[in-house]
């Protein structure tokens, strides 16, 4: 499949996170099934920087995993019959914060697909700021839609 852009509005077509956690701004390139690639922008009045931590403001690592989460999905949702559903995140591997993030910083995000099957895709994903690594990991997510199609009845009943 070939690979398109998707602003503030068609991300939100796609996905369901909203504004405060809604924590991609631009998709450079989402190759459906495959990749995904863009960024945010940190502004100086993010939420959670006033309160991790109100003398030291970084972007928090669990919302830095959701970034990366959230970019990786639309290369799911982004697949035929997939737009608009929901993706969860069900487990992670790995995971590294390099480098703080911090306000003002654009964090840039590449993500792939390195299996998808069934409802499960196996993903990886790292954010750079100023072309170094600044976190990465491995991460697992489900779109509960296609698992249920492939849940067994219990045979004893």
């Amino acid at each position: 499949m070939k690979g398109f852009k998707l602003d503030l509005k068609g991300i939100k077509e796609y996905q369901q996170n909203r504004q405060p956690y809604l924590m991609i701004d631009f998709v450079e390139e989402v190759v459906p099934g495959k990749s995904a690639k863009g960024y945010k922008d940190l502004k100086d009045d993010e939420w959670f920087f006033k309160v991790h931590w109100p003398n030291d403001p970084n972007m928090p690592g669990m919302l830095q995993m959701e970034a990366l989460v959230q970019m990786s999905a639309l290369s799911i949702l982004t697949l035929p019959g997939n737009k608009g559903k929901v993706m969860y995140l069900v487990g992670a591997n790995n995971m590294k914060f390099i480098k703080k993030i911090l306000p003002k910083n654009r964090l840039h995000i590449e993500t792939k697909i390195k299996s998808y099957k069934r409802g499960l895709a196996i993903c990886e994903g790292i954010g750079y700021v100023q072309k170094e690594i600044a976190c990465k990991a491995e991460f697992n997510l489900i779109l509960p839609d296609e698992i249920k199609k492939y849940n067994l009845k219990d045979q004893n009943s």
